[in-house]
């Protein structure tokens, strides 16, 4: 039984739901851990509740993906491990998480929505399963708009983390989200051509619509596109007043935007980790540039005015 449950586990992907933490972007950005610490910590536990809402839901994503899949996950040399694809789950186990997943994320979702008075959070919720079985039905059949329907999945999750406490959404904010997961769809696009070759349509039939030439040239784009928008939002973030002027000084964060851009970059074409972006958490120096880039980051809220 030990061993069902931890298939069971597998195939709600955990190890992806790091995803799920740019649901915290608009309670940092938006400088509510500033608040009175009865309020800062409140809010604090409706972003908490919003992001194991999301676990759910997204592991329930990941299980129907992963059903309707399974022929063309058997062919890949990686994939072909998965619970279902390799038959130690079953269709109808697989269907039967999905469902109790998207149940959890959903009521958890209901619960937030209900105490915080945030009905549109529960919308973005409950479209985000929505969303994930189209993509998995037709959405990611379509070049470059599987791309921007994995894109969509970040995007939703930022927006659904900012209504959760009812903040403003930041058009920066999602600007910024919508290039950074498009530059990192195209890497892992471009890494599953390489790795499968003649045979990549076998696994997903939209590979058979780039090349490595074009997905080269939307990662340098979408790469240069993500280091301006943010560069960009920083001259309009709120101003800190240090000695008797208001400077945007969130501009110093800059740079860590720009390394870890180029880190990715790095690891992208020298290692295997594009296929699997969340391994990128596993490289020291992109892990460390990203703490000091949030701490950053914070530090100046605290100073904003």
């Amino acid at each position: 039984m030990g061993e069902k449950f931890r298939d069971w586990l597998t195939l709600l992907r955990p190890h992806q739901w790091v995803k799920n933490a740019l649901l915290f972007a608009g309670y940092i950005f938006a400088g509510n851990f500033k608040l009175p610490p009865e309020k800062a910590l409140l809010d604090l536990s409706f972003v908490l509740a919003a992001f194991f809402s999301f676990c759910g839901l997204s592991g329930a994503v990941y299980a129907f993906n992963d059903v309707i899949d399974r022929e063309k996950d058997r062919k890949h040399p990686t994939k072909r491990n998965r619970p279902i694809a390799s038959g130690r789950v079953s269709v109808g186990e697989g269907i039967a998480l999905a469902i109790l997943g998207g149940t959890l994320g959903v009521a958890l979702a209901s619960w937030v929505a209900w105490q915080n008075q945030a009905p549109l959070f529960l919308l973005a919720a409950v479209s985000y399963p929505i969303w994930g079985f189209a993509y998995s039905l037709w959405l990611k059949r379509l070049i470059i708009v599987d791309a921007i329907g994995v894109a969509a999945g970040f995007v939703l999750r930022v927006v659904a983390g900012c209504l959760a406490i009812k903040v403003e959404i930041s058009p920066w904010l999602i600007l910024c989200t919508l290039l950074l997961a498009l530059f990192i769809a195209f890497s892992k696009r471009r890494h599953e051509l390489i790795l499968m070759g003649n045979n990549a349509t076998a696994v997903r039939s939209v590979l058979g619509e780039y090349s490595p030439q074009l997905l080269d040239m939307f990662i340098a784009v979408t790469a240069a596109m993500t280091i301006m928008a943010y560069s960009l939002y920083t001259f309009t973030a709120p101003h800190i007043l240090l000695g008797d002027r208001k400077e945007p000084w969130l501009m110093i964060t800059i740079p860590f935007v720009v390394y870890g851009v180029l880190r990715y970059l790095y690891l992208a074409y020298q290692t295997d980790t594009a296929g699997a972006p969340e391994q990128m958490l596993r490289d020291r120096p992109f892990v460390i540039n990203l703490l000091l880039w949030t701490l950053t980051v914070i530090l100046l809220g605290l100073l904003a005015r």
